[in-house]
């Protein structure tokens, strides 16, 4: 039996067609509206996620205390040197203080210009008392790690998934940092794949299974052991596209930053991810060894160079590192440390929060 018209009398033939394609034209304007909302929402829940993450960095305030103990230690001089200061005493003062600061690994560039300011504004008549001094110094501080490092929230993008590659050197801590963002997600309801693209070292591959059961994510690897990462990689996008998934995290291959052949397999790793879902990866985040101060410069100068990295995790901050290398890095490259390590748990990967940065490292 035929569907009854629902086409009104009134309306000519003609006028029918052209209801129809008002019709029609109607349906895909609301579609592009529908596509439209659905970014807007997947921006939405991305732009929530990087800010809660974010925040909850002011309430791990404690672990960034003892995860900075050395660096606090060094700059313990300060009180001392500040607590009875007098006019007379300034160039003899902001000397020592210089040397507290390159011994916690500020670098000779940001030692010199912040107490360069500070001499300037004591002679300005600006800062009068050993307190005003202290303050003087976090203030610098934090402009330059706000200034120059800018947002340090996690940027997602505005589609599923939110693709994050973590790049960086053997032993440096990147498939640990790896599995503990899985767990900060994993805790704020967000769905996790992991893309195991650390193809050339067997354990990696492990390691990650083993990361990928502890916090529930699901996980891609190389079945056939003889996958390349950009395969690999590749293969988890898809995935994670397929699936709905809410971010992939991709592992890449530890190396060397002097190792240009390595190195350049990165970019290939970057444009996969690209092809596979345009504007992919959302963040390229370079695991750096806190432990080694101010020569993890270089390896970040290399990597940016040929990756353009995003941001920073620095790793094994705790409490033999020296915490000026942090501020170090973001001078030098204008780049923001968007999570720190500052232990080994697995809740031990803290969003950096500049503010509580500096208090961490002032007893």
């Amino acid at each position: 039996m035929a569907a009854p018209s629902h086409v009104l009398p009134f309306l000519s033939p003609a006028s029918g067609c052209a209801a129809r394609a008002s019709s029609r034209s109607h349906s895909c304007r609301r579609a592009g509206l529908l596509r439209c909302s659905a970014a807007a929402g997947q921006a939405g829940f991305f732009t929530r996620l990087g800010r809660l993450i974010k925040e909850k960095a002011k309430s791990d305030v404690e672990k960034l205390f003892s995860g900075f103990s050395k660096t606090r230690e060094n700059l313990s001089v300060v009180d001392e040197l500040l607590t009875y200061w007098n006019l007379a005493d300034t160039d003899r003062v902001l000397d020592d203080l210089e040397e507290a600061l390159l011994v916690s690994d500020f670098g000779p560039k940001i030692s010199f210009r912040i107490v360069d300011t500070l001499r300037e504004e004591i002679r300005d008549g600006k800062l009068k008392s050993g307190a005003e001094i202290k303050a003087a110094l976090k203030r610098c501080i934090l402009e330059l790690l706000t200034s120059k490092g800018g947002n340090s929230e996690l940027n997602l993008g505005f589609r599923k998934p939110a693709v994050i590659m973590i790049v960086g050197v053997n032993g440096g801590g990147k498939t640990t940092s790896l599995g503990k963002l899985a767990y900060r997600f994993k805790n704020e309801g967000v769905k996790v794949l992991m893309a195991a693209g650390d193809t050339f070292r067997a354990a990696a591959r492990d390691q990650l299974e083993v990361w990928a059961e502890r916090t529930g994510s699901e996980i891609v690897i190389d079945n056939d052991k003889k996958a390349q990462p950009p395969a690999v990689l590749s293969q988890a996008v898809k995935r994670g596209k397929r699936e709905g998934f809410d971010v992939v995290l991709c592992d890449t291959s530890g190396r060397l930053h002097t190792n240009y052949g390595l190195m350049e397999e990165l970019v290939s790793c970057k444009k996969v991810l690209a092809k596979a879902l345009p504007g992919a990866p959302n963040e390229i985040l370079l695991v750096l060894d806190g432990t080694t101060g101010l020569n993890m410069l270089q390896q970040a100068r290399e990597f940016n160079d040929v990756v353009g990295v995003t941001g920073f995790i620095l790793t094994k901050l705790d409490g033999t590192a020296r915490g000026g290398c942090v501020v170090s890095v973001v001078d030098e490259l204008g780049i923001p440390v968007k999570f720190i390590g500052v232990g080994e748990g697995m809740e031990d990967l803290q969003p950096f929060d500049a503010e509580a940065f500096v208090e961490a490292i002032f007893p």
